[in-house]
């Protein structure tokens, strides 16, 4: 089942960029500062380039993935 497209005007995105991360603040506080910042941590802009992060209905973890990924690599 695929999700219904979503319009997303990239003018009312935040850069990446733009984000500053206050090292000083605790790690909990400077998740929270950066939620803040950015808006939307699934969907924000790195320069012209919009970037929308969604997650596959599947059991594999991030670190299979990347396992796999490098074996790829090195065959």
């Amino acid at each position: 089942m695929r999700e219904k497209a979503h319009t997303i005007d990239r003018d009312d995105l935040v850069d990446i960029s733009t984000v500053k991360i206050d090292q000083s603040l605790p790690r909990e506080k400077r998740i929270a500062d950066y939620i803040r910042q950015v808006k939307n941590p699934y969907c924000y802009r790195s320069g012209d380039i919009v970037v929308r992060i969604s997650f596959a209905q599947t059991d594999a973890t991030l670190e299979d993935r990347l396992l796999s990924y490098l074996q790829r690599m090195t065959d």
